[in-house]
């Protein structure tokens, strides 16, 4: 369901543009704090699964990838993804990139290796420490103000590669830290960067 406060006129960040797609996930999804650890490891993946694509390529096959992924559940992609990598090389629904589809069942793992060290749902807590716990409200301008990484993505990132995770890279981190609601970027000018900042 679109936020309310939107209309045909109301004013967004600049990379959604007119697309139906990105608007209505612009609108609804980016930026809003995420604190599952299923849904959180799950969009991680996605954003692995973008390295050197655009976003919309990932947007438009995920509810595929979603089903051919076993949903994302890590016990189930680490049981059921060897077996399932030829069919998964073989479907153009998927973004059929080898090492990408390799990353899946090894962050499947690594993920699930955490979790039974630190505690179900310890993946949250993971994350989240990574800005205290509380979503980083910035107040970009435009597209020229916003890294492409920081310090805490970097640090994420390093992180999660000594856990065993791939395609987590800092660039691939902050998209993921965008994206979850870790930090609030859209424009300062953008009607959904208060409606975050208050759901965070």
């Amino acid at each position: 369901m679109r936020s309310k406060s939107a209309t045909k006129k109301t004013k967004r960040c600049w990379w959604c543009g007119d697309d139906v797609d990105y608007v209505r996930y612009h609108d609804n999804e980016w930026g809003v704090p995420l604190r599952d650890s299923q849904a959180l490891f799950a969009l991680l993946q996605l954003e692995g699964m973008q390295a050197g694509l655009a976003w919309i390529t990932v947007l438009r096959k995920r509810d595929h990838m979603s089903k051919r992924f076993f949903a994302f559940r890590p016990k189930a992609l680490v049981q059921k993804g060897p077996a399932a990598m030829p069919s998964w090389l073989e479907d153009a629904g998927l973004i059929r990139n080898r090492a990408k589809l390799s990353a899946l069942v090894t962050n499947a793992q690594a993920y699930l290796d955490y979790e039974k060290e630190f505690g179900k749902g310890s993946f949250v807590d993971l994350l989240w420490d990574f800005v205290d716990g509380k979503p980083v409200q910035n107040r970009w301008r435009g597209k020229a103000d916003v890294p492409a990484t920081t310090p805490v993505s970097e640090a994420m990132s390093k992180r999660l590669k000594k856990l065993g995770f791939r395609f987590v890279g800092p660039t691939i981190c902050y998209a993921f830290m965008q994206s979850a609601g870790l930090v609030n970027d859209h424009a300062r000018d953008c009607y959904r960067h208060s409606e975050c900042r208050e759901l965070g």
